[in-house]
């Protein structure tokens, strides 16, 4: 059963067997560069309620911006069926995403459906949500019982107006810290900290963020602004190079380079030097991701669902594989067993990699899905 796709299938044919798929004994799955499904990224909502410039600007995210309709969503019980049988394939992680990903109403009782599923090996997934922070306050205890294990605040910077500034809805930074600190005491951690970087806009919130929370306990990750999607007005030369950001905080906060915390591991890891050179673990640690400067497509495990049950395979991709018309058409286990298989056996995408081809702010004409469609 193979209903029409929103784009074209990879042209060869799985080789997988699906009963052992079912079986959840399936072996991993690789695509044409060897790499494996070990991430999936569910995006539960296409709506935010901040106006980011880089991901969800003003003027095109706009009281008269068509969002999906209700029906065209996931359904909680939709989201968890797929999710095992990606499990099924050897993701060992889930991270929920949006838009924001707190405004879906009662996410709770879907944390508590994909928190009860274990890995291939019989360990509990790696279970996350990254968020904006706003209702973080709120939510964290009922999100932390439900099952949540950690969060990831997006954060791009300490300074009241500069945050207000980029997210456009005149949102006070107070607020979000309240909801980092709500995050912390109900034990959703080791807490994960983004920031997204600038060049002209927040570059000099740099320091500030890093002496901020230096011994928090806290993982604070500065984020190179991407090209995604077609919608936030990218230009090379708004990017601020990690290896910049790591040289600047270096210069009054000494760093050590530190191994790689998993396979496929998006941030390049420093730690915080004592006066003899080596990592002290007290002050903790900081990350860089490196997409557009340093790319890591060679290593990438991630594939993405968004919102209305479209499976996406890069972050910067243009077309998404339909699985809700199968989980809609009654589709068997081993039909959407069989097609995840076969979709991300067919996988070549390396996007970062052949941008680094290209001349500055080259376009190839190709509208890509914009990030809030599909999380970071």
């Amino acid at each position: 059963m193979w209903p029409m796709p929103c784009c074209t299938w990879p042209a060869t044919k799985p080789p997988l067997s699906v009963a052992c798929a079912l079986r959840l004994t399936v072996r991993a799955v690789f695509d044409t560069r060897g790499r494996p499904l070990r991430d999936l990224r569910i995006s539960v909502t296409d709506r935010c309620n901040f106006r980011c410039n880089y991901c969800m600007p003003k003027e095109v995210f706009d009281k008269d911006f068509p969002y999906l309709p209700h029906a065209a969503l996931l359904s909680f019980e939709e989201i968890t069926r797929i999710t095992k049988l990606f499990v099924a394939h050897g993701v060992q992680k889930i991270r929920l995403t949006g838009g924001e990903p707190l405004l879906r109403k009662n996410i709770e009782l879907l944390i508590e459906q994909l928190a009860v599923l274990r890995t291939v090996e019989g360990r509990p997934l790696d279970l996350t949500l990254t968020t904006n922070g706003s209702l973080l306050a709120r939510k964290a205890r009922a999100l932390k019982a439900a099952g949540l294990q950690r969060v990831t605040v997006s954060l791009d910077g300490l300074d009241d107006a500069v945050f207000r500034s980029m997210n456009d809805v005149d949102f006070p930074v107070a607020d979000v810290l309240a909801g980092i600190e709500a995050a912390q005491a109900a034990g959703l951690g080791p807490i994960k900290i983004n920031m997204v970087v600038k060049r002209g806009t927040n570059e000099h919130e740099i320091l500030p963020m890093a002496r901020h929370f230096m011994g928090s306990a806290m993982v604070l990750r500065f984020i190179e602004y991407m090209d995604v999607g077609a919608t936030n007005g990218w230009r090379m030369n708004q990017v601020l190079p990690s290896a910049e950001v790591v040289k600047l905080i270096h210069a009054e906060l000494p760093l050590v380079q530190l191994e790689p915390s998993n396979p496929g591991e998006t941030a390049e890891r420093w730690g915080y030097a004592d006066a003899s050179g080596q990592h002290d673990k007290a002050m903790g640690e900081i990350g860089v991701i490196s997409s557009v400067t340093q790319a890591f497509c060679g290593d990438c495990n991630r594939a993405r669902l968004s919102t209305e049950g479209k499976l996406y395979l890069c972050l910067f991709a243009s077309q998404g594989y339909d699985l809700r018309s199968l989980l809609r058409a009654d589709a068997s286990d081993a039909d959407l067993a069989s097609a995840i298989g076969h979709i991300w056996q067919g996988r070549t995408d390396r996007y970062s990699e052949l941008r680094s081809a290209m001349a500055p702010d080259a376009r190839t004409g190709i509208r890509r899905v914009e990030m809030s469609y599909i999380g970071g």
